[in-house]
């Protein structure tokens, strides 16, 4: 079971990492790290660089992709070296998933037209703009598509992906080797519960990771 994990220049770490830490630990998998090319590719912040041991044109048949999102994920929209291998990959993978704004290079590349999908509260328009149906929960699925929002909600995506690949044992199992039991200090983490956080003071969305 070959894993794909898609780069980009700004993508958001955690995005990427979450979701690796359980996938990765599902029975046979190989996974791999790939970008448009060989090398380091740093996250949004600029400080933390990951390696992308394979260039896209290297990894053709993956049975799970994960696209993770972040401020770059503007700026590969209509980059169709990146969309076209997602077309691609589509067409043989078992899984195509993603976190936060990474959907919307699904949708970009237009396999979530019709489509049912998620993604960071803040992008949910972008969803529409490209033929998918926004949807506010946490994860969603359709088929063999598997969204997740805002980069926390990955670890959820592939705790799920993980239960209905290897069953729900397996996947209860490795919440527990991680010790997966979020307990935050704060209600803040959605827009429903944070209220004024969700606004700038003119009123207008914020969003310090997707603008």
């Amino acid at each position: 079971m070959q894993i794909a994990i898609v780069l980009y220049d700004r993508f958001t770490a955690l995005d990427a990492v979450g979701p690796y830490e359980l996938l990765s630990r599902l029975p046979g998998a190989d996974t791999v790290v790939c970008a448009e090319e060989r090398g380091p590719v740093r996250s949004d912040t600029g400080v933390l660089g990951i390696t992308a041991d394979a260039a896209l044109e290297e990894v053709r048949e993956p049975d799970i992709v994960l696209v993770p999102g972040g401020p770059g994920q503007r700026l590969v929209m209509e980059h169709e070296p990146l969309l076209g291998w997602l077309r691609a990959v589509d067409a043989t993978a078992t899984w195509m998933t993603s976190v936060c704004t990474g959907s919307l290079l699904l949708a970009a590349a237009g396999l979530l037209k019709g489509r049912p999908a998620t993604t960071h509260w803040a992008a949910m328009e972008g969803l529409s703009a490209y033929g998918a149906v926004p949807t506010s929960e946490r994860v969603v699925r359709d088929g063999k598509y598997v969204t997740a929002a805002g980069v926390s909600a990955g670890i959820d995506m592939a705790l799920e992906l993980c239960g209905r690949i290897e069953g729900e044992q397996f996947a209860q199992a490795l919440q527990l080797a991680v010790e997966y039991d979020p307990q935050p200090p704060y209600s803040a983490g959605s827009p429903a519960k944070a209220g004024v956080f969700s606004r700038t003071p003119d009123n207008r969305t914020s969003n310090p990771r997707v603008t």
